[in-house]
């Protein structure tokens, strides 16, 4: 996508406004554009926004209201609202927001629009880079929260196992990256509960491997869930939680966004994503519950509910991955109402064992306005998955602690890792906010590679 940035002298001035600093601000104004301001009864609330005019009947100067320093809750992505709101032209801060460099990604963020199927303009607004603000990495960052949100925002119709793999493999094209498709006999030989998952589609399941950077660099993988979609199989969702489960590929969508930062800035680590594709359909050959099948680690699973398919099809993937033993070993799924309930849709958790990774991805959440929140991999609540018939269930009765019982799941097909995090995100915003329009969302994945960034730039 084009770059928002322009670098120019001749720019329009936005200056941030505070309840406390408006009186000071105010005074500066020429007299006519104070005036202006009072009649408009402008008091700089967060989101406030006023052009003020030039004698010309230009836009002299544009005020946009933050939360003050001290507020109990700041959005450091308000400003990402600005271009909804101004006229076409160039734009520059003239004055500091919270944080200039997330200010500015928010502003560039706040440009996106899905316009797949209808005709949605791109708002005709540039900005100078703040200074000392890379504009370059905030167009990489930027251009990869952007494909998140678009394939997340494609319907299954058009975003199926097959189109997946097709944007992941443009994706290794563009970055002479190396691509492969299991697919047929082989996925139901070596990765039988993705298989399993998957079988009820017309639309075949498939693994996505893509492969990247220098054999000798440390070993990164990411794995993401790939369900297209998800009818909950022969455990039939209501309509109701059906709607949008076009997003259920959003684990997916977020590893290639973040694969797309990774190697952009060609960080120095030997990069593998896997993603397990599939549709989880209903047919007379859908799996069923109280199936069991043998996973590729070995493991046998009982299906307790057929709409816990994602850790199913996580499950194989992580073990193919933990085989190679990474230094590090990351998954991202939309895989449990539980999260939602306790959490809600904008602070996913995410689980680990390593308190160096946890400590890591927190302050890295924080810096970022990536937001996650570390839930435990209790152990007492490993039994659960205990199952009669079977080494485990896929999904443990009771209803109780369902993130993290599936965090449990997912980690008895983690043994070599030399560490392992398990990020549990919903992949949309149900209401829009500035710089996060309604619809798919890339969540975690800025947060993540702020920590690769540290750790192997």
């Amino acid at each position: 996508m084009p770059s928002v940035f322009e670098t120019t002298s001749i720019a329009i001035p936005i200056t941030f406004v505070t309840k406390t600093s408006w009186d000071a601000v105010r005074e500066t104004l020429p007299p006519a554009q104070r005036q202006f301001a009072a009649a408009s009864a402008y008091s700089a609330k967060p989101g406030g926004y006023l052009a003020l005019p030039a004698p010309d009947g230009a836009i002299a100067r544009v005020l946009f209201g933050l939360e003050d320093e001290g507020a109990k809750s700041r959005d450091l992505f308000r400003p990402g609202a600005l271009p909804g709101l101004l006229p076409p032209g160039t734009y520059r801060f003239a004055n500091a927001p919270h944080d200039a460099r997330l200010a500015a990604l928010a502003f560039v963020l706040g440009t996106y629009r899905f316009a797949r199927y209808r005709k949605a303009d791109r708002p005709e607004v540039r900005l100078v880079p703040p200074e000392g603000v890379d504009a370059t990495e905030i167009d990489r960052i930027a251009d990869a929260t952007m494909l998140a949100r678009d394939l997340i925002n494609t319907p299954s119709n058009d975003m199926g196992p097959e189109e997946l793999a097709a944007a992941a493999q443009a994706l290794a094209a563009e970055f002479g990256a190396s691509f492969a498709c299991t697919m047929g006999e082989e996925l139901e030989k070596h990765f039988p509960l993705i298989h399993a998952v998957g079988m009820a589609s017309g639309r075949a399941p498939r693994l996505i491997d893509i492969g990247w950077g220098n054999p000798d660099h440390p070993k990164v993988t990411l794995v993401g869930k790939g369900v297209c979609f998800d009818t909950g199989g022969l455990d039939l969702k209501p309509s109701s939680g059906m709607l949008i489960m076009k997003k259920d590929m959003g684990g997916a969508a977020n590893v290639l966004a973040l694969a797309r930062m990774v190697m952009d800035a060609k960080l120095k680590v030997r990069l593998r994503v896997l993603i397990p594709a599939v549709e989880n359909a209903v047919a007379g050959n859908a799996f069923r519950p109280l199936d069991i099948f043998t996973s590729r680690k070995g493991i046998t699973v009982e299906i307790g509910n057929t709409d816990a398919e994602g850790r199913l099809v996580l499950a194989d993937a992580l073990a193919l991955a933990d085989e190679e033993k990474p230094e590090l070993l990351i998954d991202l799924g939309t895989l449990t109402g539980a999260a939602r309930v306790a959490l809600g849709p904008d602070l996913p958790p995410f689980y680990t064992n390593d308190e160096t990774l946890a400590a890591d991805v927190a302050r890295c959440a924080a810096k970022e306005n990536d937001p996650l929140w570390r839930m435990p991999l209790w152990p007492p609540y490993d039994a659960w998955l205990d199952s009669k018939t079977a080494t485990i269930t896929n999904a443990p009765s009771g209803g109780f602690a369902g993130s993290i019982t599936c965090a449990l799941f997912l980690q008895r097909f983690v043994e070599h890792a030399a560490s392992w995090l398990h990020v549990d995100i919903y992949g949309w915003t149900p209401s829009a906010k500035p710089a996060r329009p309604e619809g798919g969302e890339c969540q975690a994945a800025r947060a993540i590679y702020a920590l690769l960034s540290e750790r192997y730039a």
